[in-house]
């Protein structure tokens, strides 16, 4: 690909939590034409520090990673850093992985299985105000445009600022299960989960599971068993 004479190359972070996944892209973009990689980021809390302090043009975000989500981290630059583009790069394509991230403020969406090539123009496109989605991710949304009600209506926002991810673990809190229980249907560590709970604890102002269940019943977020 080609970059237009006198155009600036984007200034990209690339934010992956896995060190080999992470370094391999950056190599990657190093490569070729029309992007600058300025920085790198293992987590969204480092992703969202690192777009404050270098102001990059667009973030390169995986979705499943520690201390802070890709949604969550994309939903604050974009709230808090208008300027600074997202385009997902994630080995998830479902929808429960795509819609989030499109709602939180993603331009774009690509797999890891992207090519160079791909991810270069997925750049360009959301800085020229288009959407960067690979052809598999534009497939499944006509797929479900076509759907009867198709795409979910965005939900209320969350009591006391908690995130998605949050809600979603206080739901399985509810349901009973354990922290190890709560990692594996969520593919993700137990110290994430216990990140996760710690954060929502200090968010609601409970101090056990019990109490964690009963906000969740108080607050819609979770149902009780019937009968």
């Amino acid at each position: 690909m080609t970059q237009e004479a006198g155009r600036k190359p984007a200034r990209v972070i690339v934010a992956d939590d896995q060190t080999v996944v992470r370094e391999g892209i950056v190599m990657l973009l190093g490569l070729l034409p029309g992007v600058e990689v300025v920085g790198a980021a293992g987590d969204g809390e480092e992703a969202v520090r690192l777009v404050a302090e270098l102001a990059p043009d667009v973030v390169l975000m995986d979705l499943r990673m520690p201390r802070c989500d890709g949604v969550e981290a994309t939903r604050r630059i974009r709230s808090g850093y208008p300027g600074t583009q997202v385009v997902i790069l994630t080995t998830f394509a479902d929808d429960e992985s795509l819609f989030p991230a499109l709602r939180a403020g993603a331009r774009g969406y690509l797999t890891k299985d992207a090519g160079g090539d791909e991810i270069v123009r997925a750049v360009e496109n959301v800085l020229s105000g288009d959407a960067g989605l690979s052809p598999g991710i534009q497939r499944r949304l006509l797929e479900r445009l076509s759907e009867p009600e198709a795409l979910p209506v965005p939900a209320e926002p969350a009591p006391d600022g908690l995130t998605a991810r949050e809600c979603e673990v206080l739901e399985l809190i509810a349901e009973g299960l354990s922290n190890q229980q709560i990692a594996r249907r969520l593919h993700v560590s137990t110290a994430t989960v216990k990140t996760h709970i710690n954060n929502l604890f200090a968010k609601t102002g409970v101090k056990d599971r019990a109490q964690a269940v009963r906000y969740a019943y108080v607050k819609g977020l979770a149902r009780p068993p019937a009968g």
